[in-house]
Parts: structure tokens; C-alpha cells; sequence
């Protein structure tokens, strides 16, 4: 009876002991959000020392059974792993902080992706966080100030995007523009201005020679790699934002008004003609008669009649027309975008549908986009997957008042400046109300009253842009092919484009008659990639390899009409056909052109600490000479993991640090096709037809252009990652310039394509993320992208021999400023001096009030070959953008800078000639000796010939871009609404200038007018 009393007593004991256990096992629920309050899905939560974990959903939720005694881990990718002990608690909410972010996202690098902290090579990269700080209306303007040593100007005009420009310019013929990777297939047209802005997950920038020797060829001038947002794991959420701006154009350079500028004209007269004018301080109703061409334009003439009705002449009687009110609106913008993205572990999709009107400030020009996205990743199995992405885009380009088809001698410098030329006291309309076509009565001045019912350029692209792939995981299979993979990828790219011009006989860039063109063209390409990747660690080596065959095919097509005299302009360019009208020019072209490619790649990893990447690929480019197509280009670089040694283990303020060396050689063969073998021109005559020779000599042996670049860099983490970045030194070389070089004319040519000229450039570079001030509600943080670069000419097509006549200095920069150098004016105190300059005939040279350049060589004698001398270079040396963003609990403030200095900007001599309108400035007359620029004199063409001289400034500025205030707000209020998300924020584009050199330009913009707006904006996620 004892034994089977013990026996029981253990059985209750052990039963007890389990009823215990599993009483003490609750369900722990929580959520798990980053330090802004976002949600993190994807997040690990996990019983510390066991297997037992889960992840967070889209919404950063979690469950999880555990005990109270339980520790649970939550994690994620670049976040502080957090432990927290369960004990009573059944709701557990999480914040992650983070971690070395900048060092652990993952980057594109070119077929394939990488972390941040295994990266050799210089790549930089812009977030969707960073996309979405601030609406912009194309991918270029994101990327504006964001990416350290990329120079991107500003374009304005709906519809159009700035030039980009990474490290510098290296070739002098053939293009410095970047190469375009959207979803890992290569752009063969265009940029990336189709791309929805809000449907871009990053943008990676490779910029030395190490990582975009990956691309070969079309590396040479950098490469920006686009991934689009893809589906995720997780409910499928609905996603919509909207912003609307308002913008107008500020004025920096003022316009005399009608009194002031009647004034300069008079004076302008009587200093080229002193003994037929009177002087501008003593006038006559007799010499306004004639100077102002009376019985040419009555109705400018009655105006300036006003200021002589009290017998004696008073300028602020006539009015003062603003020509730019008749040109001018107010923009306004709308952008709406509704996006889906949800998925599960077998099916992944995202979709969207983007709509962009952006109305101009000036009148005529528009522009509308719509952009639709699809894709879908599909992982059927473990040994295989496959997706496909189709990003489509329409738009219509009003593009305004061009060139094309001009005639007329008014300004080809587009509506604007058109309008600023008019003459202050000349009016757009007869007492009649009919419109004078000559205001003013000069014949090349042309009426902008209205001009956009009188002209039109409308610009259609219709573009189709596919990313496809299949991949076979071997792994799948067998255990020891785990890390193998095959994979596919085709890429589709097609653009159609019309362009339409009409020109009515009244519009101000014609001389009475009509005109109108039509150009269609259309671009058909595809990149299709064979690759073998390869992944494997054993123990503390990390191998990889990639290897790849790849084949581009491009084709183009495009034909044009044009004709004058358009007997129904309702027609426009819908009806040139010869019952309509006689057509004076037509022609249609074609080109193809191909690119043959293998490459392989190897990496390699040591104890997480010493990285070693190197590639090699080998092009073939159909443009080039048959003999020279096909090149090799080499790349290798090295990376050290320092913070990882020992040694350094016990600096707490040391969280990462890395230093990177990378060397690589890429291609340029941007060049046409067939710019080997020119083909004939062909020649009408009045019976028969012929060819010519083309002018351009065609080159059997034209190869490559290379540049070799060697770059070094450190990323580094302080002080808990309150302080992280890079900083880069780079330098390059480019050898065989793709060059277009003259030739003697006896050959029958005139110009020739060859392989001469050599370039060089280095720069820093610096990338620096702070977190400034940091307490429970309060967060200040900045972010600097800055970089020094400077290019120069090496050689030219005669070696260590400048090209005066193309402005192209052995030892300068491509882009320099070539003329006589300021010294004022010439002053009645320099008469002395003065006297000393004479003609060789014995006349004076100058009078007083004339523009004083600088005689270089003291000979008395202002010659364009002894006394002109490189200035400065147009090419800035340093660029700069910052952001400094202010977070207050849900409140979030950001103030974006950008600047550039260290160049000079021509911002063009005043001529002073009294023909156009005038900025109001100080100028020489006999009443003022001690004007700052030269006296008026009156003329067709320049004035002053030396009025450059006034042109030629400091181009730096510090500029304002964006300030923006958002609030998010609170969770639970949003989930009142059925909503997961909701933002609202408002902001003030191009507020001002910080300083600037030239006060009376926008160095932006580089013209004497910009933008500037507001915005209000709402992101919804249902």
C-alpha cells in the first residue's frame, strides 16, 4: 500500500506540475514599429534559445504562445535586436531603432544584389522614403541633390528633365550621359522621366569604374539602376496619394519701365550718331519722331505722346506695358497615384495607375502623363520562379513656342524671353482692338499678345517598357547544388513618338506666313541575359559567381514633312498631302545597331572582414569598325571590414568602419550608327536626281574610348550610428577620345570621327548622415551630399595643341569662358590711358563710357588673338545638397538645400544697344560717369563690341529647394476611418536663395525667372 501511495502522489505531482505549465502558456500579441511609428512587417520575433518564432504581418503585428518566463527576441534587417521578458504581460508593443542601417540595406549593383556593408565598389543609393520626402514629377528630379558627385541641372518646362551628369564630363564628341537600368534590364531610348515617381522602391547610382565595369561599354559615364516597387508577403493593401501645386513665375531681373527705357534709347541714338540725335537729357519732339518710329506704329507713338502733353517731356506720364502678364499663368499641378501590393510566400503582385497634369507658368505649355505598372513574382516551387513587369507610359507634350519652323529674327530663346524683349511703351492692340503685328514698328519684334492660339508643338510618347524572367534554382533539387541558379531575363523596349508643329503668320516666330511639320518616329529594342549564378558559404568563405551572355538589338525609324502656306490652319499638321499644300521638305531614316556581351563576375568573403570582387567583360558594338568592335573590360576591387578586427572591438563609439579600393576599365561607343561608313547625300536637281559625298568621312578602324578609374573609399558608423557615411577619392583617365576632329577641305570632307585626344579627372566625394539631437519626442537629423570634381583636357586631335576655335584648352575643363577680361569702363579720369589705344590709321579705339577690356600684353592694341585668355571654367567644383528634417512626435519638418560653386557663368554681356527692352541697371551717360556698365549705343547687333566683358560672373549659390511640413496621424484615429495609414503635408518649393552671386539671375535655373509654388499633398493607405 505505501509503493502504491508514492506511486500516485509522483503521478499527481507530475500532472499538477503540467497543468502548471500549460496554464502559464499565453497567447502574446503586439506590434512591432520603427522610430517614426511605421509598422515593420517582416520583422522576426522569436523565444530566445528555442526555434519557436514567428514574423509580423504587413500591419508590423504578431502572435505568439510563450511563458512567463520566456524572453522574446524581436529583429529585423538593420534594426537593434530587443529582448524583452514576457511575465505578466499579454500585449507586448515593440519600437526597433536602428543599427547600422545605412550599412545593411540592400543595394542593386548590376545583375544582382548586395548589403550595403559587403560592397566594394562606390555606389550610392535613393530610398522610397527620400523619393516621397518631396513630390516631384519625374525620377530625375528625386535624385536632385540626394547622391553625392551626380550634378543634375534644372528644367523647368513641363514635361522636360535636367541633363545628369556623374564625376564629371570625360568625352568631348561622344555622349556623358549615364547609363539607365530599370528592373535589371538596361534602357536602349530615353531616360527615366516615364517612371512614375511614386512606383520606385530605390535607385542605385554605381559611380567608379569597379562596379560599372558590369555594363562594359555603356558603363563609362556611370550607371543609375531603377528597381520599381514589387509585391510583398502580407495583406493586400490599397494605397493612394495625391498632391496639388500651384506655381508662378518670380521675376529676378526687373524691366525699365517706359519712361526709364524711352530715356536709354535717346541716349543710345545720340552716342552713335552725336550730330543727328540730341542728348538723352535734352530731348526733342522732333528726334522721338524719328527714334521712335512714329508713323510705323501710331499706337506706340500716342503712348509716348502722353509724356510731352505739358510741352515739356515727363516720362512717368506714358504707361508701361508688362509684355510677360500677356505670356504668364498660374501652374497648376495634380498628381494622383492608387496603387495595390500584396502577396503570399507562392504569389507576389503589385499594380498602379499614376496620372500627372501639370500646367505651366507660361501660356501654350503642358504636359500630361499616364503611367501604368504591373508585375507579379511567382515561386510555384523551391526550384522555381518566374515574374514579369510591364511598366507602361503616355504623354502629351504642349511644349510651347520652339524653334522649329522659325523665321522670323525675334528671339529663338522660347515665349518668355520673347515677351521680356517687347518694348515697355509699345502696346499689343490698335484703339481698335486689332492686333499690331510690329509693336513698336520695328520689323523684328513680333507681337506675344495671345501667341498660344498662333503656335503650337505638340509632343506625343507612347512608351512600353517590359522586364521578364524565369530562374531555376538548383538547390531545389539536390542539396549539394544549393546556391545555383539559372536565370533569364528579356527585356522589351518600345517608344513611339509624334511630334506636330503649326505655326499661324501671326506667331512671333514667323514673318507672315504659316507653317507646319510632322515627325513620327519609333524605337523597337530588346536586351535579352543568360546568367548562371553561383552562392556558397563554407564556414568563414563566401563565394559567388556570376556569369552572363548577353545580346541588345536596337532599331530606329523616322520620317518628317514640313510645308508653308497652310490654307486651312484648322488642319494643322493633320493634312500635308499635295491637294492641301506643296511640301518643301520631307525625308525618312532608318538605323540598327546591335551589342554582342559575356561577362563574369567572382566574389569573394572572409570572415565577414576582407571582401574581393572582380569582373570581366567583353562587348561587341555593331557601330564601331568591324575590326574594333568587340573589347574587353576589366574591373577589380577590394573591400576591408576594419570594425571587425579585434583590435577594435573595445571602441564603443566605433559601430562600423570600411575601407574600399577599386579599380576598372569601361567603354564608350555612343556614338550613330553608321558613323564608320557615312552614307551618300543625296542632291535634286531640276531634271534628275544624284548623290553627293557626305561631309563626314567615314573611319574603317574607329574603336573604342576607355577610361580607366581607380577609386578609394571608407563607409564609416559612429558614436551608435548617430554619425555614418562615405567618403570617396577618385581619379580616372580616358584614352581615344571618340573625337570629331576637321579635316582639310581638299579631301572632299570636312570632318572625320577618329580615336585622338586624351582626358583626365579626380574628385571627392562625401556622403555624411547625423543624427543631430535625439530625445523621446524630439528628432534632428541631417543629411549632406557634397562633392569636389575637376576634368581636364589631357591631348586633342594634335596633341598638346590647343583648339582655340572650338574653345577646347590642353589643362582646362571641356566647358570653359574664352574672351577678354573685365576692367569697367573707360571714365573721363582715364583719359590718359586712354589716348594711348589707337587704330592703325591713328583714331582713337574708345571713347568714354565704351567697355574696358584688359590689354594682356601691354601693346596698346585690343587683338582677339594676343588679349583674350581662359577666364574660368562653366563646370562647377563643388556641388552640395542638404536636407535637415525636425520629427516631433507625428509632426514632421524638412528643409532641402542645394548649391554650387567654384565656376563662372556667362549670364551675357548687356548690350545696351536701345533696339529690345532692358533690365533696369546702371549705365553710363554723360549725367552718370560713374555708371557700372558701358553707354548705350544704338544698334542691329551687339552695341558695345566689348560688352561681354559685363557677362562673365560667379556662378555659386545656396538655394532653397523645399521646405515641407507633414503630420501622420495617430493610429487610432486613422483605424476610426478603416484606414492603415494617413499622412497629410504641405510645401513651399524654390522658397529663395540663400546667397547668390549674381542677384539678378536665378543660377538654378541659369535664366532671370523661376518657379516657385506650394503644394498640398494626402498619402491614404487602406
Amino acid at each position: 500500500m505505501k509503493h502504491l501511495f508514492l506511486k500516485y502522489l509522483v503521478l499527481c505531482s507530475i500532472l499538477l506540475s503540467g497543468m502548471y505549465t500549460f496554464a502559464q502558456t499565453n497567447t502574446i500579441t503586439g506590434t512591432i514599429k520603427d522610430n517614426t511609428g511605421m509598422p515593420i512587417p517582416g520583422a522576426n520575433v522569436l523565444i530566445k534559445n528555442s526555434t519557436n518564432g514567428v514574423q509580423t504581418d504587413f500591419d508590423g503585428k504578431f502572435a505568439i504562445k510563450a511563458k512567463p518566463e520566456d524572453i522574446l527576441v524581436a529583429s529585423f534587417i538593420g534594426m537593434k535586436s530587443i529582448e524583452i521578458k514576457v511575465g505578466n504581460q499579454k500585449t507586448i508593443n515593440i519600437k526597433l531603432e536602428e543599427e547600422g542601417a545605412k550599412l545593411e540595406e540592400v543595394v542593386v549593383v548590376g545583375y544582382g544584389t548586395r548589403k550595403k556593408k559587403d560592397l566594394t565598389g562606390s555606389v550610392v543609393s535613393v530610398g522610397a522614403e527620400e523619393i516621397a520626402s518631396r513630390p516631384v514629377q519625374n525620377a530625375v528630379q528625386a535624385m536632385q541633390g540626394k547622391a553625392a558627385g551626380v550634378d543634375i541641372s534644372s528644367n523647368e518646362r513641363p514635361g522636360t528633365v535636367g541633363n545628369i551628369n556623374i564625376r564629371g564630363s570625360r568625352s568631348i564628341t561622344a555622349s556623358n550621359s549615364p547609363l539607365y537600368v530599370v528592373d535589371g534590364i538596361p534602357l536602349n531610348s530615353g531616360g527615366i522621366d516615364f517612371i512614375n515617381p511614386n512606383d520606385i522602391e530605390s535607385i542605385d547610382v554605381l559611380k567608379d569604374a569597379s562596379a560599372t565595369a558590369i555594363y562594359g561599354s555603356r558603363g563609362a559615364n556611370g550607371v543609375i539602376i531603377v528597381s520599381t516597387k514589387k509585391g510583398k508577403n502580407g495583406k493586400f493593401t490599397l494605397n493612394y496619394d495625391t498632391a496639388v501645386s500651384t506655381e508662378k513665375i518670380h521675376e529676378f531681373a526687373p524691366l525699365m519701365n517706359a519712361g526709364e527705357y524711352i530715356e536709354l534709347r535717346r541716349w543710345a541714338r545720340y552716342y552713335s550718331n552725336p550730330s543727328a540725335f540730341a542728348p538723352g537729357n535734352a530731348p526733342t519732339i522732333a528726334n522721338d519722331k524719328d527714334i521712335f518710329l512714329a508713323t510705323a506704329d501710331p499706337s506706340a507713338w500716342a503712348n509716348i505722346e502722353k509724356g510731352w502733353a505739358g510741352g515739356t517731356w515727363d516720362g512717368s506720364k506714358v504707361s508701361t506695358t508688362d509684355w510677360t502678364k500677356y505670356v504668364t499663368q498660374t501652374g497648376v499641378t495634380q498628381q494622383h497615384t492608387l496603387s495595390v501590393s500584396g502577396g503570399t510566400e507562392k504569389m507576389k503582385a503589385y499594380g498602379s495607375f499614376g496620372y500627372l497634369d501639370n500646367t505651366g507658368t507660361l501660356k501654350g505649355q503642358s504636359y500630361r502623363r499616364y503611367n501604368g505598372i504591373a508585375n507579379v513574382d511567382i515561386t510555384p516551387t523551391e526550384w522555381f520562379s518566374m515574374g514579369a513587369n510591364i511598366n507602361t507610359s503616355y504623354g502629351l507634350n504642349e511644349y510651347g513656342l520652339s524653334n522649329v519652323g522659325r523665321s522670323a529674327v525675334a528671339s529663338s530663346d522660347g515665349i518668355y524671353i520673347t515677351a521680356r524683349q517687347n518694348l515697355p511703351y509699345a502696346v499689343p492692340l490698335d484703339a481698335d482692338g486689332n492686333r499690331i503685328q510690329n509693336p513698336g514698328g520695328d520689323s523684328t519684334i513680333r507681337n506675344v499678345y495671345q501667341e498660344y492660339k498662333y503656335s503650337q508643338d505638340q509632343r506625343l510618347t507612347l512608351k512600353i517598357f517590359g522586364s521578364f524572367y524565369a530562374q531555376l534554382d538548383f538547390g531545389g533539387f539536390s542539396k549539394k547544388l544549393d546556391g545555383l541558379k539559372y536565370r533569364v531575363n528579356f527585356g522589351p523596349d518600345i517608344t513611339s513618338y509624334r511630334n506636330g508643329v503649326f505655326l499661324n503668320g501671326q506667331s512671333s516666330a514667323r514673318s507672315g506666313t504659316s507653317f507646319a511639320s510632322l515627325e513620327k518616329n519609333q524605337v523597337i529594342s530588346y536586351t535579352l541575359d543568360n546568367l548562371i549564378l553561383y552562392n556558397k558559404t563554407i564556414g568563414k568563405h563566401d563565394f559567388g559567381a556570376t556569369l552572363l551572355q548577353s545580346q541588345t538589338q536596337y532599331t530606329y525609324e523616322v520620317s518628317t514633312m514640313s510645308a508653308e502656306n497652310i490654307k486651312n490652319p484648322e488642319n494643322k499638321w493633320n493634312a500635308l498631302t499635295p491637294q492641301n499644300v506643296t511640301l518643301n521638305n520631307y525625308s525618312s531614316d532608318f538605323a540598327e545597331k546591335g551589342l554582342f556581351s559575356y561577362m563574369g563576375r567572382l566574389t569573394y568573403g572572409f570572415d565577414d572582414k576582407y571582401l574581393v570582387t572582380a569582373s570581366l567583360r567583353y562587348d561587341a558594338a555593331s557601330q564601331l569598325a568591324k575590326i574594333n568592335r568587340g573589347d574587353y573590360f576589366p574591373s577589380a576591387s577590394l573591400a576591408w571590414r576594419i570594425d571587425k578586427e579585434n583590435f577594435l572591438q573595445d571602441i564603443s563609439w566605433l559601430n562600423a568602419l570600411k575601407l574600399r579600393a577599386g579599380y576598372g576599365v569601361t567603354g564608350n561607343a555612343a556614338v550613330d550608327p553608321y558613323d564608320t561608313q557615312p552614307p551618300l547625300t543625296q542632291v535634286l536637281y531640276s531634271t534628275s536626281s544624284g548623290v553627293l559625298n557626305n561631309q563626314k568621312l567615314g573611319n574603317f578602324g574607329l574603336g573604342w574610348e576607355k577610361t580607366t578609374q581607380y577609386n578609394y573609399g571608407v563607409d564609416f558608423g559612429l558614436f551608435n550610428n548617430r554619425v555614418s557615411g562615405s567618403l570617396e577619392y577618385y581619379t580616372s583617365k580616358t584614352n581615344d577620345l571618340l573625337f570629331e576632329r576637321s579635316i582639310p577641305s581638299v579631301t572632299g570632307y570636312l570632318t572625320t570621327l577618329q580615336n585622338v585626344g586624351k582626358t583626365k579627372g579626380n574628385g571627392i566625394e562625401l556622403t555624411l548622415n547625423t543624427t543631430n539631437v535625439k530625445t523621446a519626442d524630439f528628432e534632428w537629423s541631417s543629411n549632406l551630399s557634397a562633392s569636389y570634381q575637376k576634368s581636364t583636357i589631357v591631348e586633342l586631335q594634335n596633341g598638346k595643341f590647343d583648339d582655340i576655335n572650338n574653345t577646347l584648352f590642353i589643362g582646362q575643363t571641356q566647358g570653359v569662358i574664352y574672351g577678354f577680361e573685365y576692367n569697367g569702363v573707360w571714365r573721363p579720369e582715364d583719359a590718359e590711358e586712354m589716348a594711348k589705344f589707337k587704330d592703325p590709321a591713328g583714331n582713337p579705339i574708345f571713347t568714354f563710357g565704351n567697355a574696358r577690356p584688359v590689354d594682356q600684353n601691354g601693346d596698346y592694341k585690343i587683338s582677339p588673338n594676343d588679349d583674350r585668355k581662359v577666364l574660368g571654367s562653366t563646370e562647377p567644383k563643388y556641388i552640395a545638397g542638404l536636407t535637415n528634417t525636425f520629427n516631433y512626435k507625428n509632426i514632421e519638418l524638412s528643409i532641402f538645400i542645394i548649391g554650387r560653386f567654384g565656376y563662372l557663368y556667362n549670364v551675357g554681356g548687356e548690350n545696351l544697344s536701345g533696339k529690345t527692352s532692358q533690365r533696369k541697371l546702371d549705365y553710363y551717360t554723360d549725367d552718370n560717369t560713374d555708371g557700372e556698365y558701358q553707354k548705350p549705343f544704338f544698334s542691329a547687333g551687339t552695341g558695345d563690341i566689348y560688352n561681354s566683358i559685363f557677362g562673365y560672373k560667379n556662378g555659386s549659390f545656396l538655394k532653397i529647394r523645399n521646405i515641407s511640413l507633414g503630420y501622420n496621424f495617430e493610429e487610432d484615429f486613422v483605424k476610426t476611418l478603416g484606414l492603415s495609414r494617413l499622412r497629410v503635408y504641405m510645401q513651399a518649393a524654390n522658397p529663395g536663395m540663400i546667397f547668390s552671386k549674381v542677384k539678378w539671375v536665378d543660377l538654378d535655373t541659369r535664366t532671370t525667372f523661376s518657379n516657385r509654388g506650394f503644394t498640398l499633398g494626402l498619402n491614404v493607405q487602406f
